[in-house]
């Protein structure tokens, strides 16, 4: 009997909890509203959530854009909005975020919003940064099979000399190794590098452009910068499998309380979704299993400054959702995640401003916080489209949200 008592007072006393984190959660709802009012009351409520104080900066001098731009003749103002909160449990990124983004989509700022609230209800999203590599694939050019196998042996012994030269070009880039591939008469020299903190676009570009004049000036073999191997802005199957920029995986667990009140779903619901999605995927051809990745990745890339090009290459990865006994795990894996948070737009004095926000303008490994942050605000929009198709609301959420 004494075992009972401590065993329902326990429970008791678990629910009461639960509701409390309820209460104080629904304290950390974003406020609504369409009207100019509205918009005041929002950056208000999040000074006072945040303490961070949004600024209406001005735009950069035409002087200051130099490396961004050419032909500049003015500003194109994108919508703005927060979405959040988001808990998060990562190697970089830890706490409570609110995200910025940029869209043009009605539905997509409530939606991740909703996605990150149930998650947050749900204890939060476990994210880890993975591994930081960005490679140039430039491919040199022979005449016979003999010449081509006797250049990688060279190249694998004269490592260290080639590495010297490529980073001579750059204070924060390291080549982490060389990776060769014989193909016909043909040698593609994939030239890995870690970033720092830049997406290193220009960075491995530079680096591969002086190793390989080096390498032409001692073998006397012709090369062409980049082979297409590497697969700078486009989809592929190379870099779903080695990634390309940062590399993260998320995961949290919705329980069936959450999955019930926020999202409108029960388990049931999703597997009968779950198990047509990967067959039709495959069938249509798409890279990855999963629901719309790009969208959070435009969306967050436009207000922090990201290259929006590296979507192409960056929106491939794979969603899974998994039943258990108190829930639903779902989990994302993002192979490949060209951001950074130095050089390129993050110059732009409103993206320096949201990357403030995020705690990711400074710091050894703030690019690093960033993709993983980018890495959760995905999984919570895959979270929120799943519950709206499974539950069959998706059509009418845009009829409420995606029309005026």
């Amino acid at each position: 009997m004494r075992s009972f008592f401590i065993l329902y007072f326990g429970f008791k006393s678990s629910i009461f909890n639960a509701m409390a984190k309820l209460k104080n959660n629904n304290r950390s709802k974003i406020p609504g509203g369409y009207h100019s009012d509205d918009t005041g009351k929002r950056i208000t409520w999040l000074e006072n959530k945040t303490g961070f104080n949004y600024k209406d900066l001005p735009v950069n001098k035409s002087e200051e854009l130099k490396g961004i731009i050419e032909n500049h003749i003015g500003y194109m103002k994108i919508p703005m909005a927060i979405t959040g909160p988001l808990q998060l449990d990562g190697h970089y990124a830890k706490g409570e975020f609110f995200v910025p983004i940029c869209t043009l989509e009605g539905t997509l700022a409530i939606s991740m919003t909703r996605g990150m609230y149930a998650s947050s209800l749900s204890g939060g999203i476990r994210v880890r940064h993975v591994k930081q590599e960005l490679s140039r694939a430039p491919v040199f050019i022979f005449d016979n099979l003999d010449d081509s196998i006797e250049f990688m042996s060279w190249v694998d012994e004269h490592y260290d000399d080639i590495k010297k030269v490529a980073e001579s070009t750059t204070q924060y880039g390291k080549l982490l190794r060389i990776d060769q591939y014989p193909v016909q008469n043909y040698v593609i020299l994939d030239m890995v590098l870690n970033t720092g903190n830049a997406a290193g676009q220009n960075m491995v570009t530079l680096a591969a452009k002086v190793a390989c004049d080096y390498i032409k000036e001692q073998t006397g073999h012709e090369f062409i910068l980049e082979s297409g191997f590497n697969s700078d802005k486009k989809a592929s199957a190379r870099n779903m499998i080695m990634g390309r920029g940062h590399t993260v995986l998320a995961e949290t667990t919705l329980t069936h309380s959450v999955m019930k009140r926020i999202l409108g779903i029960y388990p049931k619901d999703v597997e009968k979704f779950q198990q047509l999605g990967p067959t039709i995927t495959a069938m249509a051809g798409t890279s990855g299993c999963h629901l719309h990745i790009a969208n959070a990745l435009t969306a967050i890339y436009l207000a922090t400054g990201q290259d929006t090009a590296c979507v192409a290459e960056n929106s491939i990865g794979h969603f899974q959702t998994e039943p258990v006994d108190h829930g639903m795990k779902c989990r994302l894996t993002l192979p490949s995640l060209t951001v950074g948070t130095v050089g390129g737009g993050t110059r732009l004095l409103p993206q320096q401003q949201n990357l403030e926000l995020l705690g990711c303008q400074n710091g050894e490994y703030s690019s690093r916080k960033l993709a993983e942050i980018i890495g959760a605000s995905a999984l919570a929009l895959e979270i929120s489209l799943m519950s709206a198709i499974a539950s069959d609301t998706f059509a009418m959420a845009h009829i409420k949200y995606g029309r005026r």
